[in-house]
Order: structure tokens, then sequence, then C-alpha cells
């Protein structure tokens, strides 16, 4: 290649990371004036995103950026993106803070030490909130520990349903806080982690094991003895995980 050539590419390389670079730019402002019009109530919550040619007119972009914009509004779940349909916005909740966290998660779901943190996490917060459950659970809360635990018991014999209730049991304890914050926290452990849990081998005999662990949950909390349901929590969690911890293993 001559000296000529070299530096013709050259430049065509530079300008093209410029160029790159420069979408980027214009992505980052139209994402951001797009989330403070949201944050604002101008675009409200379920309204459509303004037509695709209105966006480019309105902050002086192509499509491209319009597109990678919308993207990537989306992947912080700030709106529902559909092939061929506008996108809609969704006002950011709970949820979608920590949905915006998947990514990170799956990072760490891709080793083993990353799923024990993640599930050590789980452990301590359930602990806390097995202790808070006996202190402060009113009679509707035990009600409803009670209903959820006699919907454990009745699905012991098929073991998807088991799962589901399973997972309703456990819950009722994020509920019990009355912050919200908690059963989002709850489903977000519940999604980050369920891919694992449905791998691992499942029986009826085991179901009945996890749901004696529960019934010695609730028994506790009802006797409001939060060292007895701090204690129970921790022995089912810890016998859960040297259960299925060979579903994380890494090959």
């Amino acid at each position: 290649m001559s000296h000529v050539e070299d530096a013709l590419l050259s430049t065509a390389q530079h300008l093209g990371t410029r160029a790159t670079r420069g979408a980027a730019r214009a992505a980052d402002a139209m994402v951001a004036g797009i989330e403070a019009d949201i944050a604002s109530g101008k675009l409200g919550d379920g309204s459509f995103l303004p037509a695709e040619r209105e966006l480019m007119a309105e902050y002086g972009v192509g499509r491209g950026v319009v597109r990678e914009a919308v993207a990537r509004l989306a992947s912080r779940g700030l709106v529902e993106a559909r092939p061929r349909f506008r996108p809609v916005v969704r006002r950011p909740g709970l949820d979608a803070a920590l949905g915006a966290l998947e990514g990170v998660v799956g990072h760490l779901l891709s080793a083993q030490a990353g799923v024990k943190n993640l599930y050590d996490t789980r452990v301590f917060l359930e602990a806390a909130l097995a202790r808070n459950a006996a202190i402060h659970a009113r009679k509707d809360d035990v009600a409803t520990l009670r209903s959820a635990l006699e919907m454990n018991e009745a699905a012991i014999p098929d073991s998807e349903k088991f799962y589901a209730t399973d997972v309703g049991f456990h819950a009722v304890l994020y509920q019990i806080t009355r912050n919200p914050v908690m059963p989002a926290v709850h489903k977000a452990f519940t999604a980050w982690l369920s891919p694992h849990w449905l791998r691992m081998p499942r029986s009826p005999e085991r179901n009945r094991i996890n749901f004696l662990s529960h019934r010695e949950i609730c028994t506790a909390i009802i006797e409001r003895d939060p060292d007895g349901a701090e204690r129970a929590l921790l022995n089912h969690l810890s016998a859960a995980w040297e259960y299925v911890r060979g579903t994380f293993e890494m090959p």
C-alpha cells in the first residue's frame, strides 16, 4: 500500500470513528431529553413516543440515532418497543429500576462465586424479614402467611405448582414490611435465580421437606419468636443451597 493510500485509509478510519462518537453523543442527548419529558409528565405513562420522523426533526438526527436512543430507553424500562409499533412510554418504577440491572446480574450468574454471593444476599435479607415478621406481622399478615402455607402443602404432588407456591410463601415475608421496595426486590431475586432453580431435580418427597421448613418458619412467626423464625429460615435456605448448588457449577 502506498503512502497516499495509507493516509487516505487512516483519514477514513478517523472520520468513521468521529462519526460514531458523534452519533453516540446525539443518542445520549436524545435519551436525556426524552427521560426529562417522562419525568416531567410531558410524556405520560402509556402514551406513544412521537413518530420517528418527528423525533428526527426535533433532535436534528438521523433514523439510526433515533433507533439507538429508543433501544437504550427500552433497556432501561422507560419505553416498551415492539416491531412495527410506535414505542409506548412506561413511567419508571421499582421493577424497571431493578430490571435495568439484569445485564450486570447476568454476568454475576455466569460464575458460581457470583451466584453464591447473590444467593447469600437473599439469605441475609430474608433472615431479617423473618425476624421482622415475627415481631411486626399483623393478624391479616398471619392469615396471608397461613394461606400461602396451605397452598404450598396442597401443591406437594405437583412440582411445578409447588415451585409457584414456594415463591408465593417467601413473597409474603417481603410484603409484611409494607415497604414497596421489598416486593420488587423479591420479584428481581426470583427472576434472576429461577432459571437455575428450575433445573434442579424435584420430587414430591423433596417438596414435602421444603414444605416442612416453611411450616417451621410460619410457626415461629405465629408464636412471635424472632430468633426461631430466623433460625428456621437460615436452615431452610442453607439446605436448599446444598441441594441445588450443582445446577450452578460451571463445566
